[in-house]
This record gives C-alpha cells, sequence and structure tokens, in this order.
C-alpha cells in the first residue's frame, strides 16, 4: 500500500473525454490521448489494499487488483503488466469494454467513489504495449494434440491463445472475413479502436495460433470431418440469435436488427464499404432497447449524422445511488450512467422528447406505423409500470425512418447446423448444454462462452475462454498447469 491516506486525500478522477462537438465529427476512442497516466498513479494510490479485496469476487477473471494498483502507485509498470496479464489475456480489451464491476465491489465503494480500476488496467495494458512488456510466448515444445476453436470473439480467443501456450496445435475458425466476432463487427470504434484487437491477434499469431476466416463450420467444413481432424473442439460461437419485437408492422422495410446496422458502419471503417446502406444520416432513428447494443447504435447513429435519436427503455429510470435494500454493496447495481454515447446525445438535443439524454424509460412499443410503400415511418409506445403493464392513456407516437431492435440474444444461432449435425444437447434456455467443466454430451467437445452461458459481459467471456482452456488441456493430457477462473455453473453476485 504505497499510500495509506490515500483514499482520504485524493479524489476521484477518470480519463477525460474529448469534446464532445470533436469527437462526434470521427470515429477515433471517445478519451482524451495521453490524458490518463499523468493521473493514474495518483488514482492507485487510493487502493486501500483490504484484507479481503471484494473486487477480486466481483471480477470473474480473479484480477489481482490490489497487486496492480500498488505497482502503478509505485510506477513499477513491468511488474504491473506482469500480474495484470497473469489473470488476464486481453485487459486493454476490457479495460475499455468491461462495465466494470470490480468497482462496484471496491470496499470504498461502500461509502466513496470506488477506485478507477477499469482506468488504471487500461493503463498498464497500454504501458506494456507501449514499452514491450507484452512479446509473443509461444510453447516451449508442442504437445502434439490439436484443438479447434470455432468462433474469434474473447472466448474463443482467450481459450485459442492458453491452448497455444500450452504447447497444443490450435486452429480458430470464424464465419467472417476477419477475426474478432463482437470486437471486430459489433463495437463501435469509438470505444475500441481496432487496432488493439490487431495487435493482440499479431501476438497470437507469433505464439502459433492459425486463423481460418471465412470458413462456416457446419456448411464450409463438416462438423463430423472437424472432430475427425483434430483432438478437441471448443465451441466458441457467441449468443448471436437476436430476440425479436412481435408487435404488428414489425414487416415494414426500415426496421432492422442492431446486428444489421452496426456490422456495416464497422465495414465502413475497415474500408469494405464507403458508406453503411443502413447509414442513419438525415433519419428520426428510434433504438428500441436499453442496454450498451442500444447505446452503441446510439452513438453510431450520431456519427452518421441522424436528424433525431431516441432509445427506449423498458424498465423505470435508476436512481443516480445504489439501494441498499434491493441492492447491497458488493453486488453490481442498476443506477442511472451517462456512457460516452449517451452524453452525446444530451448535449446534441438528438430526443426532443426524450426523459434523459436520448432515452425514453418505461416505455414499451405497441406498434409500428408505415407509409404507403411499406417503409416504417413512425413508432407507437405507451408507458409501463414497474411490472411493465401497460398505462392506458399514455400512448405517444414518434417519427422513425429507421427503427434498430437492441433486445438482446437468447442463445447461438443454429441455421449453420453445426449444433445437429454436431448431435449437441441444449439447456432450455436455449443454449448449449454442458456440464461443470464445460464438456457438452459429445466426447470431446466442449462449449463455452455466451453460446453456453448464454448474453454476458466481455470479462465473463474471458473468464469463460481461460476456464474451457484448462478443462480441453486436462482432457488431452490427464492434467493441467492452466488457471481456471470459473466452472461453468459460476454466475455473479445477486442479492
Amino acid at each position: 500500500m504505497a499510500d495509506p491516506k490515500g483514499f482520504m486525500t485524493t479524489p476521484r478522477e477518470e480519463w477525460p473525454r474529448r469534446p464532445v462537438e470533436e469527437r462526434v465529427r470521427d470515429w477515433a476512442e471517445v478519451y482524451v490521448p495521453g490524458a490518463l497516466l499523468p493521473i493514474i498513479s495518483r488514482q492507485a494510490d487510493r487502493c486501500m489494499d483490504c484484507g479481503i479485496p471484494f473486487c477480486h469476487d466481483a471480477c470473474p477473471l480473479g484480477n489481482l487488483i490490489p497487486e496492480w494498483n500498488d505497482l502503478v502507485s509505485r510506477e513499477d509498470w513491468r511488474a504491473a503488466g506482469d500480474r495484470l496479464h497473469a489473470t488476464n489475456n486481453f485487459p486493454e480489451f476490457t479495460g475499455r469494454l468491461c462495465p466494470a464491476p470490480c468497482e462496484a465491489g471496491c470496499v470504498l465503494a461502500i461509502n466513496q467513489p470506488a477506485v478507477t480500476i477499469k482506468n488504471v488496467e487500461c493503463a498498464i495494458a497500454d504501458r506494456a504495449w507501449e514499452e514491450g512488456f507484452a512479446p509473443p510466448r509461444p510453447p516451449d515444445r508442442l504437445s502434439g494434440r490439436t484443438v479447434a476453436v470455432i468462433g474469434s470473439g474473447p472466448t474463443g480467443l482467450a481459450a485459442a491463445q492458453q491452448l497455444t501456450r500450452a504447447g497444443h496445435t490450435v486452429a480458430v475458425y470464424e464465419r467472417d472475413d476477419r477475426i474478432g466476432g463482437l470486437l471486430r463487427y459489433g463495437i463501435p470504434s469509438f470505444k475500441m479502436e481496432k487496432r488493439h484487437l490487431e495487435r493482440r491477434l499479431e501476438q497470437m499469431r507469433a505464439e502459433g495460433t492459425r486463423f481460418r476466416t471465412s470458413t462456416v463450420v457446419g456448411r464450409d467444413v463438416g462438423a463430423d470431418e472437424l472432430r475427425a481432424r483434430y483432438d478437441a473442439v471448443v465451441v466458441a460461437t457467441g449468443a448471436t440469435a437476436w430476440r425479436e419485437l412481435p408487435v404488428a408492422g414489425r414487416e415494414l422495410a426500415g426496421i432492422h436488427q442492431a446486428m444489421e446496422y452496426l456490422p456495416l458502419s464497422n465495414r465502413v471503417g475497415e474500408g469494405d464499404l464507403p458508406v453503411s446502406p443502413l447509414s442513419a444520416a438525415g433519419k428520426h432513428v428510434v433504438i428500441v432497447g436499453g442496454g450498451d447494443t442500444g447505446a452503441d447504435c446510439l452513438g453510431t447513429a450520431v456519427r452518421d449524422g441522424a436528424a433525431s435519436v431516441t432509445q427506449l427503455d423498458i424498465y423505470a429510470q435508476p436512481g443516480a445511488e445504489r439501494d441498499e435494500d434491493i441492492e447491497p454493496w458488493p453486488i453490481y447495481p442498476k443506477i442511472y450512467r451517462l456512457s460516452a454515447a449517451h452524453e452525446e446525445a444530451r448535449d446534441l438535443v438528438t430526443a426532443p422528447a426524450a426523459d434523459a439524454d436520448a432515452r425514453l424509460f418505461a416505455a414499451s412499443t405497441l406498434h409500428f406505423i408505415g407509409d404507403s410503400s411499406g417503409h416504417v415511418r413512425a413508432l407507437q409506445l405507451m408507458e409501463v409500470d414497474t411490472a411493465r403493464r401497460p398505462q392506458p392513456g399514455t400512448e405517444r407516437t414518434l417519427p422513425a425512418d429507421l427503427v434498430l431492435l437492441a433486445l438482446g440474444f437468447s442463445g447461438p444461432d443454429r441455421t449453420d447446423g453445426l449444433v445437429d449435425q454436431l448431435g449437441l444437447a441444449m439447456s432450455p434456455r436455449g443454449t448449449i448444454a454442458r456440464d461443470a467443466g464445460f464438456t457438452t454430451n459429445i466426447p470431446g467437445v466442449f462449449a463455452a462462452g455466451d453460446a453456453a452461458r448464454g448474453q454476458s459481459l466481455i470479462v465473463w467471456a474471458i473468464a469463460e475462454g481461460r476456464a474451457v482452456a484448462a478443462a480441453v488441456d486436462r482432457y488431452l493430457t490427464g492434467s493441467s498447469q492452466l488457471p481456471a477462473p470459473i466452472s461453468a455453473y459460476d454466475r455473479p453476485m445477486t442479492a
């Protein structure tokens, strides 16, 4: 503990964002470049080095947070990078994309603003790359065993890296033309620039991981062929079966899933398209769904130059403070949070009728209204109570030329035939069934990530990847030294 009084003398200070008017004109990350390092050592000083650090339990990766906070406070960046990478394969991803349940579990958060754990993590990761502290780590020898990983999101990449470093020959199969899954085509660049992903992929290639893009397992390569070719198979395809909104008018043109809209925008950024065919430029946009994917659509639509953007959230507007009776510390609380996209919408007044920033809370879609050509032109909604029951007399209509559905995902997409060809058992929730050790009903086939857990956070995805790698290594060799931070049945802390 570098400064025993740091938490009493130093206020919380976060990585500052660029001015709204500046950042909405580009797709670069929203934060001020270089503004994190000058403040981060003081922020790390606020860590109390608790005897029982609940931030460990709040993070499924088991990150050694007090240890690397102390090292950052002392500006020992090499050691801090080593401790951070000991539990997290991709801290530059989580430091930008994770909602930081660790901060909700910070002991300081009982009565003060939490330590800026996420910012410290990001600073360590970036410094490690800048200083050359994250070199490739190829295995000393090969095991002679082979593993196929299906899916290249954070779960698949983490599993592949761990298994490659353990000496197995690993090939990652990805149905898209580039590696990365949602990190590539789902996450907008203003949240995480793709250079961070590319840098990590180059490290993995140097370590020996092989990548097969534009390959749909179940269609381009048969599942039986894959099982015959490899000693073990990891299914990490994600939960890509999106939820629908079965209301009148859903068939109208101009109503799209969020994961139809966001990948096209990312492809523009990759240089594949001059402009997205679903661009929001000049359109009245309504986003149905109040989660992070909806916020990603919001920030993207603002940068597209939408005439207006409104986001509908079926839940009531949460309060600014934790409700200790319902969600006591250290549970991650549902409170009002202002993401970068919501801050932009608020300052630019993209939704004049919104309750806060661009959001209409306690709002349920009744039906869509179209024009004579069959294109959506408006959305009718109604307010709901806390039990999501409609409140008569609260109907209202919003103009809508483009509607984006961001309602989450129910499980893996089964249209490619992979699940059926492998003969995988499914859970009642529509996810791939598995035991506590990530093993499916088919010998040698393992399932991890959102495809088996259901839609979750990036830290859980990486933890799943690390844990399934340990299970596969044990299956192949009889034992494993790889860390397994979670079991397949672990869940976030709840009241």
